[in-house]
């Protein structure tokens, strides 16, 4: 076996414990959404990464591979930085950054990944890594979309509504000027 090869199933693992750990994490995301559309954004998500899960467990298959236990440090550090939003209760603003976060990471993981199953003529698992970063991309730009029409306009809005309804008190207290 080559070192790009053995590369290839190392970060296959990676990507594998990347995907189980957002399959249990999801749900907390889909929980802290306000937003309808952001919650059906996400729940969306959720059922491809389960089946991206299926994907890699499909790719260790062709490859005649036992999916080694890795630990992906990356999406734990990502997903810890969304907890963070979900205990700070901030807005779905924070929620779609942490969701494309995850995201960017997993386009530039299955990108690589497609790369060397092409290079070391793994055509089937190319085509199924091709298909997940598809999706990769997709669920990327429907955040986008949704945070550019929607939700970035709605915490504008809600901020703006708190700075006007404190701006009176605010008023009051300055001293008259003679």
């Amino acid at each position: 076996m080559s070192k790009l090869h053995d590369c290839f199933v190392s970060e296959l693992a990676n990507i594998y414990d990347a995907e189980m750990q957002l399959t249990k994490a999801f749900p907390k995301l889909v929980a802290a959404a306000k937003h309808q559309e952001l919650k059906a954004a996400l729940k969306s998500h959720l059922a491809e990464t389960e089946e991206h899960v299926r994907r890699v467990e499909q790719i260790f298959s062709i490859l005649g591979a036992n999916i080694p236990g890795r630990k992906c440090h990356a999406m734990q550090a990502l997903l810890s930085g969304c907890q963070e939003c979900i205990d700070d209760e901030l807005e779905d603003a924070a929620v779609i950054c942490g969701a494309q976060k995850i995201e960017h990471y997993e386009i530039a993981s299955y990108g690589c990944l497609r790369s060397w199953a092409q290079f070391l003529d793994q055509d089937e698992a190319a085509n199924l890594l091709d298909e997940t970063l598809d999706e990769e991309n997709a669920a990327d730009e429907h955040l986008t979309s949704l945070a550019v029409q929607i939700i970035n306009l709605d915490a504008e809005q809600s901020e703006e509504e708190e700075d006007s309804e404190t701006e009176p008190a605010a008023r009051t207290k300055q001293p008259i000027s003679k």
